[in-house]
């Protein structure tokens, strides 16, 4: 990956709605050229998805918690589990106390107790320790221009 895909992923996670010219211009290429490597960023994995950003209040899901999972076993083989959950948008087996960190999402406190008790109905679950956002500052995604700094 060189400087023009670092340009081009940037301008897409600004806007995906983009027109190849606008990207071309963006980098400094034709909108052929920029739809060409748009493609092969796509074709190599490097673009997995193109999606939208949604104010999750919203659409009722206010209520954002990152919940340490505790277990008994190793999780790694759980990742369907948590998966089947809809309100758990991610999932990441870790080091340190806990064993798996979730992000989750919920419209109240209730759906969230609700949740955690399915979470703590998962084999090899022994315990959950949840933190609510009162407040979110910021989210950003990977910056592809990162690599650009070191």
């Amino acid at each position: 990956m060189d400087h023009i895909d670092r340009v081009l992923l940037a301008q897409l996670q600004q806007d995906a709605t983009q027109s190849y010219a606008a990207l071309g211009q963006a980098a400094g290429l034709s909108a052929g050229a920029a739809h060409e490597r748009v493609r092969k960023l796509r074709e190599r994995g490097v673009i997995r998805r193109t999606t939208i950003e949604v104010d999750p209040a919203a659409v009722g899901s206010a209520v954002l918690a990152f919940v340490l999972v505790d277990s008994t076993s190793w999780m790694g083989d759980s990742a369907d589990a948590f998966a089947a959950l809809p309100e758990v948008l991610e999932a990441h087996i870790i080091a340190g106390s806990a064993s798996v960190l979730l992000k989750v999402r919920t419209a109240t406190t209730e759906q969230l107790q609700d949740v955690l008790r399915r979470i703590y109905a998962i084999e090899g679950v022994s315990g959950t320790q949840a933190t609510v956002v009162l407040e979110t500052f910021f989210e950003r995604p990977l910056s592809p221009q990162a690599a650009d700094r070191t």
